[in-house]
Parts: C-alpha cells; sequence; structure tokens
C-alpha cells in the first residue's frame, strides 16, 4: 500500500490572528518533496493508484496530555447505519483545549462515491463522502477539528453512524471505518455553552422546533446541507429550466440558496458550497488521487441569530426551518441537519431582547435558454437580508447587525445529446456581522467565492474527456473600533483533465489523467501554502512553502 496523507479539512474561513492552522517554518524534507516521479508514471491508470490526498493543512495539535476514544468503528454494506455508545475520556478532565475527530478508511474493488455522517447525542459532527476505490484497494484519512461540541462530548452519549452502501456481485466495495476522538488537556479553549438539536413536532403543527435557554445571549446555527442521492440535485448548478432539452431539469433553473427560518421569518439566507463527489463529471479519473474541495469534509453554513435571541429567550419551542430555494415541488435530493450553538450569560438568569431590524429584498433569479446547434442557458440570481437586534445582558446591552448578500452567474452549455456539457459559474457569499457593546464595535466581514468551470465532451471511439477547474476562496477582515484588526485570505484551487473509454469493461478503459490542487492561505496569523499534483494514478508533485 502506497504512504498515506492524512486529509484535513479547515473548521471555516475566518482563520483569523493567533488561529491559522498550520503555519511554522518549513522543513527540509518538505521543501524536498518537490520532486518529480515521471519515471514511475504508466502510461495509463493500472489496477491500483495512490491513496487519496489533499494539499489542505493539517490540524494542530497542541503537546499537552491527550486522551483517545473510539465512537465507531463498522463495514458498511447497505443503509443499516452503526449504533454504538460514546463514553467521555478517562484522564483529561472534562475542559479540553482542543478535540480532534479522525477518521481512518479503507476500500478496495469497485463502488460508487458514498455521503456519510457521524452523530454523537443526536448533534452531526462530521459529514463526509468516499472515495472510489481501486482494484487493489485504497486507504484514507480525514482529520477535523470538533472542539466547539465540548458540550455534547462531556457526558455519555448514544452514537449514529451511516455511509449508506450497496454491495452486491457488481459494486463489490465494503467500506471499512474506524472513527476516533483525541482529546488534549491544557487551558480549555472557549466555546459554546451548549449544542443543541432541533425537535421534532413539538408545536403541534409537526414542524422542527428549537427551545433556547432563557439566558441565551449569542445563538449560531450550523447546517450541514449537501445535494446528494444520485438524482439531479446531485448536480444542482447544472439543471436547466424546463423549457430547454436537458437530462436535469427545474423551473427556475440553477440558482439554489439555503434559507433559515424562525416562526415562519427570514433569519438567514446562503450560498450552498458547490460540492463535486468523486464521481463527479461522469469521470471518476478526475478524483481518484486528489478529490475536490471540501469532498471529504463537508463544512456547515453558519448563520447568526444572535438579533432573534430576544424572541428565542421566552422559553417556548419556536419553529426553526431550513429550505432550499429552487428545488422542484416534491424533489428530493437535499439533507440539511441542524446544530444550534448557543453561548448562555452566567450571571443572568433570563437575557431579554429585541429585533430591530429585519429587510430582506427580493430574491431575484432569471435563468433564459437560447435554442440552437448549441443549447445554452444563461442564469443571474441573487438576494440580500438585512437584520439587527439587540440583548440586554449583565454586561450591558449588545446589539448585533448582520447583513448578506448573495449572487450567482453562470453560462451552461451542450449540444444534441448531451456528447459536450460545459459550465463556467460563479458563486459568491458576503456577510458582515457587527457586534457593538462592551468596549469597541467589532466587525467581521467575509467575502466568500466559489467558482466551476468545466467542460465534458464524448468524442471518437467513446472517447469521454472532461476538463475542469473548481475555486474555494474566502477573504475574511475584522475590525474593532474601525481598525483592522486581523485578516486572512483563502485560495484552494482544483484542476483536473482525464479521459477514459467508456461502455467498456473496466479493464479496457485506457484512462489517463492529471489533477492537481494548490491550497493557500495567508494572513494576520501566518502562511501556508501546498501543491500537489497526480498523473494517471502517482503522485508526482508536493510542494509546500509560502
Amino acid at each position: 500500500m502506497k504512504r498515506r496523507i492524512i486529509m484535513s479539512m479547515l473548521a471555516g474561513a475566518t482563520l483569523l490572528a493567533g488561529t491559522l492552522l498550520g503555519t511554522g517554518p518549513v522543513s527540509a524534507a518538505e521543501t524536498a518533496a518537490a520532486s518529480a516521479r515521471s519515471a514511475d508514471v504508466p502510461a495509463e491508470f493500472g489496477s491500483d493508484w495512490h491513496d487519496p490526498s489533499t494539499a489542505a493543512p493539517p490540524v494542530t495539535k497542541p503537546s499537552a496530555k491527550s486522551c483517545q476514544v473510539t465512537v465507531a468503528e463498522a463495514q458498511f454494506r447497505d443503509f443499516t447505519p452503526y449504533k454504538g455508545t460514546y463514553t467521555p475520556p478517562d484522564g483529561c478532565g472534562d475542559r479540553w483545549s482542543k478535540v480532534v475527530l479522525r477518521l481512518d478508511g479503507k476500500v478496495k474493488g469497485r463502488q460508487f462515491d458514498r455521503l456519510g455522517y457521524l452523530h454523537v447525542g443526536g448533534v452531526e459532527i462530521f459529514r463526509t463522502s468516499t472515495p472510489q476505490p481501486s482494484p487493489d484497494g485504497i486507504e484514507w484519512s480525514v482529520e477535523k477539528g470538533v472542539t466547539r461540541y465540548s458540550d455534547t462530548f462531556r457526558r455519555g452519549q448514544d452514537v449514529e453512524m451511516l455511509i449508506g452502501n450497496v454491495v452486491d456481485d457488481t459494486y463489490t466495495g465494503i467500506i471499512d471505518v474506524k472513527v476516533t476522538l483525541t482529546f488534549y488537556a491544557g487551558k480549555p479553549a472557549a466555546t459554546p455553552d451548549r449544542v443543541l438539536t432541533l425537535n421534532g413536532g413539538t408545536d403541534g403543527t409537526g414542524a422542527a422546533t428549537l427551545t433556547t435557554p432563557r439566558n441565551s445571549e449569542r445563538i449560531v446555527a450550523e447546517v450541514y446541507a449537501t445535494g446528494s442521492g444520485g438524482g439531479c440535485e446531485e448536480y444542482w448548478y447544472l439543471s436547466v429550466p424546463g423549457s430547454a432539452p436537458y437530462s436535469c431539469q427545474a423551473d427556475g433553473g440553477p440558482y439554489r440558496e439555503v434559507q433559515i427560518r424562525v416562526d415562519g421569518q427570514l433569519a438567514g439566507i446562503a450560498a450552498p458550497f458547490p460540492t463535486v463527489w468523486t464521481g463527479g463529471w461522469s469521470n471518476p479519473f478526475l478524483w481518484y488521487v486528489v478529490p475536490g474541495p471540501r469532498a471529504f469534509d463537508i463544512k456547515p453554513i453558519e448563520y447568526d441569530l444572535t438579533p432573534f435571541a430576544g424572541i428565542l429567550n421566552d422559553g417556548r419551542p419556536h419553529r426553526v426551518e431550513v429550505s432550499v430555494v429552487g428545488v422542484p415541488e416534491g424533489q428530493s435530493g437535499w439533507s440539511a441537519p441542524v446544530n444550534v450553538l448557543v453561548w448562555q450569560d452566567a450571571k443572568s438568569a433570563h437575557v431579554s431582547g429585541s429585533l430591530t431590524r429585519h429587510k430582506a429584498d427580493d430574491l431575484s433569479n432569471s435563468s433564459r435558454y437560447t435554442p440552437g446547434s448549441e443549447h445554452r442557458v444563461d442564469t443571474e440570481g441573487g438576494h440580500r437580508l438585512a437584520v439587527a437586534g439587540y440583548v440586554d445582558t449583565s454586561h450591558g446591552r449588545v446589539t448585533t447587525t448582520i447583513t448578506r448578500a448573495l449572487a450567482n452567474t453562470s453560462v451552461h452549455r451542450w449540444t444534441d445529446g448531451e456528447s459536450t456539457d460545459a459550465l463556467d459559474a460563479t458563486w459568491t457569499d458576503d456577510e458582515s456581522v457587527t457586534v457593538d457593546g462592551r468596549g469597541p464595535a467589532r466587525t467581521t466581514a467575509t467575502h466568500r467565492t466559489y467558482t466551476m468551470d468545466g467542460t465534458t465532451t464524448l468524442g471518437a471511439a467513446d472517447r469521454l474527456r472532461t476538463v475542469l477547474t473548481l475555486g474555494d476562496r474566502a477573504a475574511v477582515v475584522e475590525t474593532r473600533g474601525g481598525r483592522r484588526a486581523a485578516w486572512s485570505r483563502l485560495d484552494d484551487t482544483y484542476a483536473g483533465d482525464a479521459t477514459y473509454t467508456v461502455n467498456v469493461p473496466r479493464d479496457q478503459r485506457h484512462a489517463v489523467g492529471t489533477t492537481s490542487e494548490r491550497y493557500r492561505i495567508h494572513g494576520s496569523g501566518g502562511c501556508y501554502d501546498r501543491s500537489l499534483t497526480s498523473v494517471q494514478g502517482v503522485l508526482t508533485e508536493e510542494r509546500t512553502g509560502c
């Protein structure tokens, strides 16, 4: 088995002063790793290839004493979830400086990519998808910082994990995984006081509800939203209006937006990340070694609901609903579990407050079809929301003001029979959160940009070629009293070009492919820059440096 490279995804893009992961001096060995292994590159893909690898930085770990707990260990053959119990670690206290989740997986034979989740005490702490295996087998690992869920980890809990799978005479790959949590002692990290989930049907209407502690002073919802399941919503960004002759149709076209509502009132909007799973764009050879951004560690969308704290803190259940704009009525394909993180005012029994501003612009969405020898759909969509509210805490009145603006533009071109299928799309999600109370006002401004530019062509002799570039970018600036206090810029770029013969047995595909990823992040907390390149399943280049 080829050497393994741990895949680690950043918990979020808000990497500010003192929190930049993976920083520090670059060793001579890491620099020397920029070596070409061209002599080892075969003419085409064989029955084995390098284990999946990513350029993202590793999760940093303290040097303090640590304790490890196995949360789940299972072999997934079908859609039966693993169920077990979690017991807090013994010997590291119940307040930790860091908690790190690690998944180790292996699979061999033939199998599709599969989507999975891990729940501890009903809280979703991890959502993932799997790589597609080689006939000889692959192993992979994923690490994720999960310190924010410390409240959940302090008590014994039920555990449920599922990576839904199908194993038969054709699809032989059994997905074998082990998940551990490592707890690090030391100075306790600042974490939410409570981690809540929604209750179903407790308001008499069947809707999911939330009851927050009456002294909540900050409330953040996180939503693990994924379009998946094998239907068209797995490729929602390629859908077209019903008037266009294409295999995936939606009346409003490809525009998608994840919304959260409190008691029916719009409380948050977000652009979903256009995740490409490891069978995406009809070409698994793009993803065998280098997966697309976020494919193995799906980041939740975060919504700051603090302006609604005055409403939520009355001790009663309130309806909280998540929906995805643009999904055709009655069509499934999206999963959107919700966790709610709560910070409490220890010196108050009840934190009162009020929603002082709520302005939601009309959602714009135009998806225009132009017929011809080359069909074309041009899409422009967007939405804006501004909310503000205050809470009266033991340390004074604190006002939170949030603005969020979304935009999506895309050009989708294809020919009859979809023998050529191309998309050039950009999504932006701009958010500003200002907290004004004790001390200078603090504003965190985040500009997120996601890009997808690809073409699949089915040519002579049934040779299918896909050329694709993906981008995951974020710029974050934090100001205090109007002066910049911290900043960071993230640029995670994937590029792939792969060709194989379709409609033939696996050993007759004669596949070739080059894939690469460069992950760069720099700012007031330091810098990190790493690149990977694979050719025909061989890792040919690995560069690290700033």
